[in-house]
């Protein structure tokens, strides 16, 4: 399980990753099954594990007051999921997250990742981390303005595999449209 891990820290990073520092990596993240539907994390609890997914798909979400699920993020193999903001100053999350696929994590606490951050590796890997999300939360900002074929086709070109995994009223309330809406794109490409 811990292989995905450290592919990802070489991947991610130009400093060599040390047999010392794979140990320390194996001895500070905790390996867990989510099954399907279960949660990870709940709206008002602190989010108090960053996980790494080796396998499975999760879904990141509010629920408005009517009850309609609103999907911020969707997250498979080799992604990070965590409520930031609630991981980093330990307050109650707005978001729930939970596991649309069966799913095999690799959790760290907060102050675990800390003291991995003295692993130049995982230092850098954290730091290109960052960098990515702060890219992709502009990308997805960005996309308030594009139309509800534009929003698609960016899914498609950036994301393809959300669309074999994750099922189309996922993939509309991701994209901010309607299911109806969805179909009619859908069928349009399809077409063309």
């Amino acid at each position: 399980m811990y292989e995905a891990l450290i592919s990802y820290v070489r991947n991610h990073s130009v400093t060599p990753l040390t047999e010392i520092d794979i140990e320390a990596i194996k001895d500070f993240f905790i390996p867990k099954k989510i099954r399907k539907r279960q949660y990870f994390l709940q709206e008002g609890d602190i989010c108090k594990h960053a996980a790494f997914i080796v396998k499975g798909a999760m879904r990141h979400y509010t629920i408005d007051e009517k009850g309609e699920e609103h999907i911020v993020r969707l997250s498979i193999e080799n992604w990070w999921v965590l409520d930031r903001e609630s991981y980093t100053m330990l307050t109650p999350s707005v978001y729930n997250i939970d596991a649309w696929e069966d799913c095999e994590v690799l959790l760290v606490t907060r102050p675990n990742m800390l003291t991995l951050n003295s692993i130049p590796a995982i230092k850098e890997m954290r730091e290109k981390i960052f960098e990515n999300y702060v890219i992709a939360s502009q990308k997805r900002l960005s996309s308030i303005s594009l139309s509800a074929e534009e929003r698609y086709a960016d899914l498609m070109k950036n994301n393809p595999e959300f669309l074999q995994r994750f099922p189309l009223h996922i993939i509309a309330s991701y994209l901010g449209v309607s299911r109806e809406t969805l179909s009619r794109i859908r069928g349009h490409v399809v077409k063309k």
